[in-house]
């Protein structure tokens, strides 16, 4: 605390003001983001298509993320460019999901169906994973440990200047969740219903799209590919608070998805050790026997 407000030791002050400031304060506020953001994907995504396996990547946009980095990091060598920078990264994973926003956006002009467009989303998913696996194997073994790695997700690799990005990006998705809310509600009792109180269903949906774009997209493109959250969290607050009422349940998703992903960053820095584990797979071993345990609990899921 005293190393925020400058009242620290003058002989130990500034190594210990840098470890707080620059690197444990963006990180701890990197997984705040992040678990919230993911939360709200995922229970926009599971509202949307009305199916408790939905996730905030069920569109594709993790998919794209991943191949817009795979082409970056293993077909670097292939045009004869030389090692690809961290902010290449960046730039390739948002470019990635972009693309994959406009297709799912163009096709959502044509595909009246909800269902028929998480459909479209899986194929496009399935279709960025077969491309990655194809370049995957004409790789060399350097090309593919730093793609395993960015793909097992990580919160550290985060500056202030990326992290306002993420905040502004954060909010903006905040303020069109807003508008939202009584629709949300009623397209649980299904489209025809909602239709029926005046909602525009079109309009609701493009919302709904661009707002998971926005939060999965940036999230993934400065983190990677964080699996469970943005699945389970929904889950896990339906169960703690029997409801379907989205003014509700949004913020205990941002709550419970923030405090989930810090509890997990903290268990995969593995304290007393100078070890560190991938937030991906701390986030799956932690969360899953727990929704496993809580659903043999409870007997079922409210939805």
């Amino acid at each position: 605390m005293d190393a925020l407000f400058g009242l620290e030791n003058p002989q130990t002050g500034k190594t210990v003001r840098y470890i707080i400031t620059e690197l444990r304060l963006p990180r701890a506020i990197m997984a705040i983001l992040t678990g919230a953001g993911l939360a709200i994907a995922g229970l926009l995504m599971q509202t949307l298509f009305r199916n408790p396996l939905a996730g905030p990547f069920v569109l594709g946009i993790s998919s794209g993320a991943g191949l817009g980095v795979a082409l970056v990091i293993m077909g670097a060598t292939a045009l004869g460019i030389g090692a690809i920078s961290g902010f290449g990264i960046i730039t390739a994973s948002v470019v990635g999901s972009l693309v994959v926003l406009l297709l799912i956006i163009l096709m959502s002009l044509r595909i009246k169906d909800t269902m028929g467009l998480l459909i479209v989303g899986l194929m496009v998913g399935s279709l960025s994973s077969a491309v990655v696996g194809i370049l995957s194997y004409f790789s060399s073994s350097e090309q593919l440990k730093r793609y395993v790695f960015w793909s097992m997700g990580s919160l550290g690799n985060i500056n202030w200047a990326d992290l306002w990005i993420i905040i502004l990006l954060f909010f903006l998705a905040l303020i069109l969740l807003i508008w939202i809310i009584k629709p949300l509600n009623a397209l649980l009792l299904g489209e025809s219903y909602a239709l029926s109180l005046g909602i525009n269903i079109k309009k609701t949906r493009w919302i709904i799209i661009i707002i998971t774009s926005i939060l999965a997209g940036s999230i993934t493109a400065y983190a990677g590919p964080i699996a469970f959250i943005g699945l389970a969290v929904p889950h896990l607050s339906r169960l703690i608070l029997p409801t379907v009422n989205h003014k509700i349940l949004i913020p205990t998703v941002v709550l419970l998805g923030a405090t989930l992903l810090l509890f997990c960053d903290l268990v995969s820095q593995l304290p007393f050790s100078n070890y560190s584990l991938p937030i991906n797979a701390v986030t799956s071993l932690l969360g899953a026997p727990l929704i496993i345990w809580l659903i043999m609990r409870k007997r079922n899921l409210h939805f």
